[in-house]
């Protein structure tokens, strides 16, 4: 589990084919900070896991390794990284440590592409307060966002603050831009999306009736009365 909450814009050093399979080599010291063997890291929102041994991890204190499997390729925009790459990274949260951002599975949903990017006010030095980024929406996650909600955008917790039927907007402070990829990023990109879990837990929870006052417990209660056969 993560917070989305960025702890450092990493690298990618080398990717390897391995038939439907890659591995993946990134740069990124700080996380790499006490990391050991099967720890789990999020890239662009991606949980991956740490594949060194930790004699490998031990010998130096920049980098690792983790394999990234064909459903991950399919349904992220990993496949899209080269060597060069910038990657928001971050390690999994600690039991007991603050939740900055929500809770965040590392588990994409789907991919978004960046649609428009809009400045908003500049500050007394001429420095931009904020900007509006648009992304676009696929159908099968739309319904799971609201205004004033929470989603995760390579890896990172953001609020929505507009959510259409085919896309939703979000507004950036400076910090933001400049810690994470989105300060870079260009029309037409792609980035992965991950939703409030949650949100689906109440789905599920409301269509199998077990939320009193859903249509569907409604369904499931025999019916009383005079009228009742």
């Amino acid at each position: 589990m993560f917070t989305g909450i960025i702890e450092e814009l990493g690298e990618v050093v080398s990717i390897e084919e391995y038939g439907d399979s890659s591995r993946i080599r990134l740069r990124g010291p700080l996380v790499r900070t006490g990391a050991r063997h099967g720890d789990s890291i999020a890239v662009n929102g991606v949980c991956l896991t740490v594949l060194d041994s930790n004699d490998e991890l031990d010998a130096q204190s920049s980098e690792f390794s983790a394999d990234v499997m064909k459903e991950t390729l399919v349904r992220s925009s990993l496949g899209s990284l080269g060597p060069g790459s910038r990657v928001n990274l971050e390690r999994a949260m600690a039991l007991g440590a603050r939740l900055g951002g929500h809770l965040v599975q590392g588990h994409v949903d789907a991919t978004g592409e960046l649609l428009s990017r809009e400045p908003g006010e500049l500050d007394a030095e001429g420095g931009l307060r904020w900007e509006v980024l648009r992304f676009s929406l696929p159908p099968a996650i739309a319904r799971y966002l609201v205004d004033k909600g929470s989603i995760t955008v390579d890896g990172i917790s953001l609020t929505v603050v507009e959510a259409a039927a085919d896309s939703f907007s979000v507004s950036l402070i400076p910090a933001t831009l400049a810690l994470t990829t989105l300060g870079a990023k260009r029309i037409g990109e792609p980035v992965n999306l991950e939703v409030d879990v949650l949100a689906k837990y109440v789905e599920r929870l409301l269509a199998a009736g077990t939320v009193p006052g859903s249509a569907a417990a409604a369904a499931t209660v025999p019916a009383t009365g005079k009228d009742a056969s």
